[in-house]
């Protein structure tokens, strides 16, 4: 028998779509007299109309990547916190974008995707996501906290330091990346080091192909995901293997057609866009710049909210690579920190479940005499590091080699 977070997990789908549009107008109202930003947004927009998805699909539209310009405009948070609003912490992302905390039990809402997941009181959980100015590790943290599990809050890397606690502590369960957790698998069966004790985890930041869970399971790991937001916290989880992502129950969802307003078919490929509760930090019609669609039916669970298929791309060049985001801002940036390159175009592949960056940089050479080749590739690297905290290979190549297709970022990973 399947038990549940919420008894609102398994509520007549109905009555949660009038709950979440009852609470909506007040929610509007709220925002426009606490938020500067919406404020201006909202102006002349009639909150007490706003109780329905037709009339919600009205309201303009917030995109995740302007918050880099935005946020630069009205630092720190653009104006869309609440200034009756509290906040605990301010993070940095890639972009940069700046990310808001309070730090009341559960913020996120995490709990119920642990829970999902098998987590459980007394379970202790090695927490894999980067604690380090990103808030992916107070995400985790605080969902598995909120199920009374213990928390190691080990980050990413060390990866010997990390099979030392696992040997030493013999945690139940992990939570981070997919493919961190396949480096400590890796390395624990190439040095005989025993990680047995790890039977569950919770992952997030990346996709999890099909072929790597099936790994997972082959060494007894129950992995299942979680789909969330430094902005919005959880936005969906899975309650099973390969059966969709189940929404939080506390957020409405749409997808739209990106570039629109406009939602789309159930079913049809869109862009995710997030409309949060959260009296801190209001977000409405917030954008994510990533795809999915919607899965029919219920899941097998018993839970009855609206699932989605999970992570199917994103809707503009911005991408995440090791489960932090990559903007094309910032590779534009790195060209032009040099007045040397004309075009610039980073590739994301993916090698041994291995997210890899490869950095191509168009080099005139017959303006360039004088020029240490060498130094000016370290340059390029220590750039690409210091921008996007992420390690990449980097590459001169000619002029009129990189594609005329206006990309800056080309994700070449299957998704699936």
């Amino acid at each position: 028998m399947t038990t549940y977070y919420h008894p609102d997990e398994h509520q007549d789908c109905e009555v949660r779509e009038q709950s979440l549009f009852s609470r909506l107008p007040t929610f509007i109202a709220d925002a426009q007299r606490n938020s500067p930003y919406y404020q201006e947004l909202l102006t002349g927009v009639n909150a007490e109309s706003i109780n329905s998805r037709a009339q919600l699909a009205q309201l303009p539209i917030t995109r995740k990547s302007d918050l880099i310009s935005l946020q630069k405009r009205q630092p720190p948070l653009a104006g869309i916190n609440a200034g009756n609003g509290h906040v605990s912490r301010i993070f940095q992302s890639p972009g940069p974008i700046y990310d808001p905390e309070n730090c009341q039990d559960d913020w996120w809402r995490m709990g119920q995707a642990f829970h999902a997941a098998g987590f459980s009181a007394g379970d202790l959980v090695q927490n894999c996501l980067s604690y380090h100015l990103t808030p992916g590790g107070f995400i985790l943290d605080s969902g598995a906290r909120a199920c009374g599990c213990t928390v190691i809050p080990a980050g990413p890397g060390q990866t010997e330091q990390q099979l030392d606690i696992i040997e030493d502590l013999k945690p139940q369960g992990y939570c981070g990346t997919p493919s961190f957790l396949n480096i400590l698998l890796s390395k624990a069966k190439a040095k005989n080091r025993d990680v047995s004790s790890i039977k569950k985890a919770l992952v997030t930041g990346e996709a999890l192909p099909k072929a790597l869970r099936d790994e997972f399971t082959h060494t007894g790991i129950n992995v299942l995901q979680a789909y969330a937001s430094a902005d919005v916290g959880l936005i969906g989880y899975e309650s099973l293997a390969d059966d969709g992502l189940i929404i939080s129950e506390n957020i409405i969802i749409e997808i739209i057609r990106p570039g629109s307003l406009e939602p789309v078919a159930n079913g049809e490929i869109g862009e995710v866009v997030v409309t949060s509760f959260n009296a801190d930090y209001p977000l409405i019609r917030f954008a994510t710049g990533d795809l999915s669609a919607i899965k029919s039916g219920q899941s097998a669970c018993g839970r009855t909210n609206t699932r989605i298929k999970g992570w199917l791309g994103r809707a503009d060049q911005t991408t995440k690579v090791k489960g932090m985001f990559v903007h094309p801002e910032q590779i534009e940036r790195v060209r032009l920190i040099s007045q040397y390159f004309l075009k610039a175009r980073l590739t994301v592949t993916q090698e041994d479940h291995q997210d890899k960056m490869h950095l191509q940089c168009e080099f005139d050479d017959k303006n360039s005499a004088g020029v240490d080749i060498a130094q000016l590739l370290n340059q390029l690297t220590n750039d690409l590091k210091q921008l996007t905290k992420l390690n990449g290979s980097v590459e001169l190549v000619a002029l009129g080699s990189l594609p005329d297709d206006g990309k800056v970022i080309d994700d070449k990973r299957v998704i699936g």
